[in-house]
């Protein structure tokens, strides 16, 4: 093959491109099948990664909230009902477990400043994340986008085998799936 067939191809139209390829930017070129494969396989794993941090992000929270209300910071943590929601702190195989129904939006308690740092860091990174797996999207490659679905899938399969039916019912449950925001 010689350079003028080495091209770099970025379409703005649905495709199947497979050699010559550009994900993202042009240090991303793929010139085989067999890098074409490692690529599938690697934002799968970035789809996958999203999942994983989504689920970090939930378990980092639960701690925190559990932290607050043992630190004796939260108002009202009984079971039953305040003027803004229902509280209810519960101990379940004998771990606390915080569980906020109906919560209103406009409540809460200041986090310390550790616990932000690292809410904010988790939550810049899976932006990132998210962010980078539009841009592979918008690559309207049908098997990059192939490989961004089946990695939030497989992560969601992997990170979200628990459900709290309650919080479910009860509206509290955060929806967001894969986006960019």
């Amino acid at each position: 093959m010689d350079a003028m067939d080495e091209r770099c191809w970025m379409s703005m139209l649905w495709n199947t491109n497979i050699i010559n390829t550009c994900i993202v930017f042009r240090q991303w070129h793929i010139h085989s099948h067999f890098q074409f494969v490692l690529s599938f396989l690697a934002i799968m794993a970035l789809g996958c990664g999203y999942e994983y941090l989504r689920d970090v992000q939930r378990r980092v929270d639960h701690k925190i909230a559990v932290q607050l209300v043992n630190s004796g910071k939260g108002k009202n943590v009984v079971s039953g009902s305040t003027s803004r929601g229902r509280i209810a702190l519960v101990e379940e195989d004998g771990q606390d477990e915080l569980m906020l129904l109906s919560l209103k939006a406009d409540s809460g308690i200041e986090v310390p400043f550790w616990s932000r740092v690292l809410r904010a860091s988790l939550y810049g990174a899976s932006v990132f994340v998210s962010f980078f797996l539009m841009l592979v999207f918008m690559t309207y490659n049908g098997y990059l986008i192939l490989a961004t679905v089946l990695g939030a899938a497989l992560g969601h399969y992997i990170y979200g085998g628990r459900m709290d039916p309650n919080a479910v019912l009860g509206g509290a449950l955060e929806t967001k799936g894969i986006s960019c925001h």
